[in-house]
């Protein structure tokens, strides 16, 4: 089998308008969360998001088919320029037919849906723009992304809630594996924030409703916990097979080594008791990496800050690495982005790059009373430095569809 490295980084998130500065952000605790501003929230129970703040496009993606497309588009394409130049991958370069696009979205643009269904119904069919439907469906992350940089190979979206982002990757390491292609980009976006999302995932009573305290209110494996905070980004990655990142002198961040997946087939929106699921996910991806258990030293976590997520996921690692859970360093991230949905898995996959390419597991914010069910070492409010050898990262999402990474340190061979 053909390896694969993570040679560039792109990404747009709450916390940052580039890797860099959402790296820092991470490593340093800082929330980027806040009353809502796209919108009035007044009507809402929960009136706090983790917003993207200070988003433009830059004047090399300023053309119409990215200016008037959806926002879940234009942040895919923003980070996946990001990720290409950091690769120092040109327009031109290699042959197009074998790089491809995997981007996962949950959801689309659930803004346009809302916004154009109140239209129809006021102005009538005339009101509703052609470009609906193109600028909606969830695939148009990858489709717009793979046009505007043409990317000839694979184009593909995974649309599995919550794990998306992670089977974007996880599809494009499978890709290059088996010779489907040399190079992908990959990960996930997302951009939920509207009355509407906001409204449904509250009325389930999944929302933090910390209003008056709005960096606080994500803080998963607290006990304090009262749900997550919506919100939205892309994390993109560059993949490529070894052999051809190497002969070009590519910048190596770390290596894709092992891929898991499981389904619950439990409950609509409930992770399976004792993270049975993830479970199977964690197993499947350390197996297929072929690696021992105890050679994992870090987990960015799915940890959503609801209660049964990180009660559950804490029992599925608790299962899997016995003894070797308590040497784990484990982090959510999402302590500072919110939960980006379908981007989440993309944004923590290139956060897991740059814990192991800097050997420093990043930090649960807000975790300032551990919750006794969860008793393991979940790096609360300051960054750990450690040896790092192999990481991994999860996702699980509605439906109970599972994601799990393994990323090995890059040595230099």
């Amino acid at each position: 089998m053909r390896r694969v490295a993570i040679t560039g980084l792109g990404m747009i998130s709450p916390i940052g308008t580039n890797v860099e500065t959402s790296w820092r952000a991470a490593l340093e605790g800082r929330s980027g969360v806040r009353r809502i501003t796209s919108f009035n929230p007044d009507r809402l129970p929960t009136q706090i998001a983790a917003e993207v703040k200070d988003f433009a496009l830059p004047p090399a993606l300023a053309q119409k088919e990215i200016m008037r497309a959806s926002r879940f588009i234009q942040f895919g394409a923003y980070a996946t320029a990001e990720a290409l130049a950091d690769a120092g991958i040109a327009d031109t370069d290699g042959d197009r037919t074998r790089f491809g696009c995997s981007i996962g979205v949950g959801i689309g643009s659930i803004q346009d849906i809302d916004g154009y269904g109140h239209q129809l119904r006021e102005g009538g069919v005339k009101r509703v723009s052609p470009f609906f439907i193109p600028y909606t469906i969830a695939n148009m992350a990858a489709g717009v992304s793979s046009t505007f940089f043409n990317l000839k190979g694979p184009n593909i979206c995974t649309t599995t809630a919550c794990t998306s982002g992670t089977h974007g990757v996880g599809e494009a390491w499978l890709y290059i594996r088996n010779h489907m292609a040399d190079m992908m980009v990959c990960g996930g976006s997302e951009a939920p924030l509207c009355e509407l999302s906001m409204a449904g995932f509250a009325n389930m009573k999944a929302l933090s409703r910390r209003n008056e305290s709005p960096e606080t209110a994500s803080r998963p494996f607290d006990r304090t916990r009262d749900g997550f905070v919506l919100g939205e980004g892309a994390g993109i990655l560059v993949l490529e097979e070894l052999e051809h990142a190497k002969k070009r002198g590519a910048r190596i961040y770390a290596e894709v080594v092992g891929y898991g997946m499981s389904g619950d087939a439990h409950h609509l929106t409930a992770p399976a008791p004792e993270g049975e699921g993830a479970q199977r996910s964690m197993r499947n991806a350390v197996t297929s990496a072929g690696i021992a258990l105890d050679q994992v030293a870090y987990i960015n976590a799915h940890g959503t800050s609801t209660y049964y997520n990180d009660l559950y996921e804490t029992k599925a690692i608790q299962h899997v690495f016995g003894s070797h859970a308590h040497n784990l360093l484990i982090s959510s991230t999402k302590g500072v982005t919110g939960h980006c949905l379908g981007a989440a898995g993309g944004v923590e996959a290139v956060f897991l790059a740059k814990a192991l390419q800097e050997q420093i597991a990043p930090p649960t914010a807000n975790l300032t009373e551990p919750d006794p069910e969860c008793p393991l070492n979940y790096v609360p409010l300051q960054a750990q430095e450690a040896k790092i050898p192999y990481g991994i990262s999860n996702s699980f999402g509605f439906g109970g569809t599972n994601g799990t990474l393994v990323f090995k340190q890059w040595t230099g061979s």
